[in-house]
């Protein structure tokens, strides 16, 4: 824990040096690998881990995406100060130790996590990204905005096609509809209305970067607002 701890004050201190954004990852990822060594598993099951790796998954995106903005520091300030916040969520969570139930022991369980959490982290990139174009216009920022959804939705429809595969070895069904499952769902359309308003050009520019935010709650809400409010199949 304390790694994690000092991981989260390196963000706070990148706010001023940002170089320690690189630190605050180092230590998250020597994190996430000392967990995974402790528990013999991928440490993604239950909000304290998975909001580890959501920390470090925008944080490695923040830094391919830094190849094109270069010194933005507007991009650099919003991503280290999300990074913080999410690894206070993780500090203030409890840590899934137990051992996990036979359905959560599997490749399928695996990669269907690790692809949501990705797809998770570049929604997230892209909410950032929206959020600057609409306080100062810039026209690359619409541009990398778009590119973060197109790849984050190919990786949340891989993640749909992975669960329904374990679904379907667990429970025998690829499809449940459970609440969680539900707003997976709604979650997927809601990006493909981005994806295809983007392509008709029905919105361009303003329009565009607040759906992106507005997905970026979307995917919070699925995330842990289902977890917390209704009783799912899903752990995380």
């Amino acid at each position: 824990m304390l790694i994690l701890m000092l991981s989260f004050a390196a963000y706070i201190f990148a706010l001023a040096k940002r170089p320690l954004v690189y630190a605050g990852l180092a230590l998250q990822t020597i994190y996430i690998i000392s967990r995974g060594f402790e528990l013999g598993r991928i440490p993604l099951v239950g909000p304290h881990d998975t909001l580890v790796f959501l920390s470090a998954s925008i944080v490695v995106f923040f830094i391919v995406f830094r190849l094109v903005l270069k010194e933005h520091l507007p991009f650099h300030n919003a991503t280290v100060i999300a990074a913080a916040v999410f690894t206070a969520g993780a500090l203030s969570a409890k840590a899934h130790n137990m051992p996990l139930p036979p359905v959560l022991k599997t490749f399928w369980f695996e990669i269907h996590v690790v692809l949501a959490f990705l797809s998770y982290a570049l929604f997230g990139i892209a909410a950032i990204l929206g959020y600057l174009y609409i306080r100062k216009k810039e026209n690359r920022l619409e541009g990398l905005q778009y590119r973060a959804i197109l790849v984050g939705y190919c990786l949340f429809s891989m993640s749909m096609i992975f669960g329904g595969i374990w679904a379907y070895l667990a429970w025998g069904t690829y499809w449940m509809w459970t609440p969680k499952e539900l707003w997976t769902s709604i979650l997927w359309s809601f990006y493909s209305l981005y994806l295809h308003a983007r392509l008709r050009q029905w919105w361009t520019g303003r329009p565009l970067a607040y759906l992106s935010i507005a997905g970026f709650i979307v995917v919070m809400f699925t995330y842990l607002g289902v977890s917390l409010l209704m009783k799912s199949s899903h752990s995380f």
